[in-house]
This record gives C-alpha cells, structure tokens and sequence, in this order.
C-alpha cells in the first residue's frame, strides 16, 4: 500500500501546494497588479511561526514553514454561479477581519495571549471581530508568519477533501474528522465567543486601521 505523500507524487494538482515553487506573503498578496487569478481553486497555508500550541507532527514543511490549513473557492454549495474565487477569498483572510474569515478567527483565538486582543462584539453587537487594532495586529502577525500558494481547479471541493483526507491539517475544522486537534480548537473558538458576548461592545470610534 502507497504512503500518503507517495500518493501526492502522483497529483500533480496536490504537489503545486505542498511543494510550491513560491510562497507570497500579504504584501505581495495586496500588490498592484495581484498575482492571485481570479479563478476557482485551492490554497494553501504555509507558517514560519506556529501560532499558539498547534501541534505539527506529520505536517508538510518547506524552507522553515510548516502547512497548516488549505482552503477553496468557491465551496461546494456556492457553485455552479459563484462569484467567488482564489484572489477574493485569499485576500478576504489577509484583510478582512474574523467575522468574514474563520481562518484569521482561529489564528487570532490561537494568538490572543501574544496579542492580547481578544475576540469583541463590534458595531451593533451581532458581528465579532478582534476589533481595529487587533485585526492589525494580526495584519502585521501574517505578514511576519503566513504565506500562501494555490492551484487553479474546476472542482475544487475534490482536491480540498483529498488533502484534508491525506495530509495533516491542524487548523482545517470542516471535514477533518481524524485531526485530534479540532476538537480542541473548536473549543476554543466557542470559548472565545462565549466571553465575547459576556463582554460590552467593543467601541472602535477611535480606532483606525491600516490596509
């Protein structure tokens, strides 16, 4: 029986990610003009930094970075009229903010010791996000610490489910039934969202953040 990185030899599609040619970071992201298609596809998460106690034994590593999470555009259930694609959905997690990407929320969850700005209800109290200043924080935490790749797919819902079925994705919640850490990490998540509603609204009039 094949290993499962001998098996990833033999997908080329699966390789472009785990062994990348390049990793572009948030700036090169968020440069004019941006390098990511406007297509349907698959990327993929590569840390210099582990953020909090994330557990990376079995995990892909290249040049000092370890794969943590790998995510598609668009998913399953927005096809076959989905306006959504690579370059939307990767700089969404590089500049949005932890209501819109629940990859920045776990980062942001996993690194509210080190930044020491916890998850906070916003506006009117129905959105949550680290506030301003600390989705810059994590701005500047990601620019430091995640890179990204991708790989342009028409059915990227398969290739998505043949990674988290191979490969060893901390970080990757949906469908990751055989990682032991999420669990843990969804706990934490309902445990910052249970103090954030415990706590007033966050006000942000003074707030201002760089993008």
């Amino acid at each position: 029986m094949s290993s499962p990185r001998s098996r990833i030899t033999k997908m080329p599609s699966l390789t472009t990610l785990t062994k990348p040619p390049i990793l572009f970071s948030r700036s090169a992201v968020l440069s004019k003009p941006c390098p990511v298609p406007p297509e349907w596809g698959v990327y993929a998460w590569f840390f210099k930094e582990i953020p909090g106690n994330v557990p990376t034994d079995g995990c892909i590593s290249k040049d000092g970075m370890t794969l943590l999470y790998v995510g598609i555009s668009p998913d399953k259930v927005g096809k076959p009229n989905s306006r959504q694609n690579l370059r939307k959905r990767i700089t969404n997690h590089y500049r949005g903010n932890a209501e819109g990407s629940t990859l920045r929320r776990s980062l942001g969850v996993l690194l509210t010791e080190q930044s020491d700005f916890p998850l906070r209800r916003v506006g009117t109290g129905k959105r949550m996000t680290f506030t301003h200043l600390g989705e810059q924080w994590l701005d500047d935490w990601m620019e430091e610490n995640a890179f990204v790749c991708w790989v342009k797919h028409p059915a990227p819902w398969e290739l998505e489910e043949e990674l988290i079925g191979t490969l060893s994705l901390p970080l990757n919640i949906k469908g990751n039934r055989d990682q032991l850490f999420v669990d843990k990490l969804k706990q934490l998540r309902i445990h910052a969202i249970r103090q954030a509603k415990e706590m007033p609204v966050a006000n942000e009039g003074n707030q201002q953040r760089r993008m």
